[in-house]
């Protein structure tokens, strides 16, 4: 049998470490890329609240990570999504306690 042909019995080679000559690292480029979770919408929803330098920066974060993404450093991107996740939470937090103080302190004092 010539070294470029396989076998047809279905048996294949094993190298001196005992693993078989088929490559698995193609089976993880076929799965493809994970899916971006950048969470671009929050961020820029959160922009509206009154926490503005928060919500800036998870905005930031959010773009960072597609360029990460893009770059393919999924791992990175990954990394900072969550980021770019938890400060527009803390952002939308932060923005609705604001928002529930003035109104309050608005609805509640008494004009002259």
């Amino acid at each position: 049998m010539s070294p470029g042909l396989q076998r047809s019995d279905g048996k294949t080679n094993h190298s001196i470490d005992g693993s078989s000559e088929h490559s698995f690292g193609r089976c993880a480029e076929a799965q493809g890329a994970p899916p971006l979770r950048n969470y671009i919408v929050l961020t820029i929803f959160t922009c509206f609240c009154p926490a503005w330098p928060i919500n800036i920066v998870a905005l930031v974060f959010s773009l960072m990570s597609q360029s990460s993404y893009d770059a393919e450093d999924y791992e990175g991107a990954q990394r900072l999504g969550r980021k770019a996740l938890h400060m527009g939470i803390a952002s939308l937090v932060i923005g609705l306690v604001i928002i529930t103080v003035f109104c309050v302190v608005h609805f509640t004092t008494n004009a002259i």
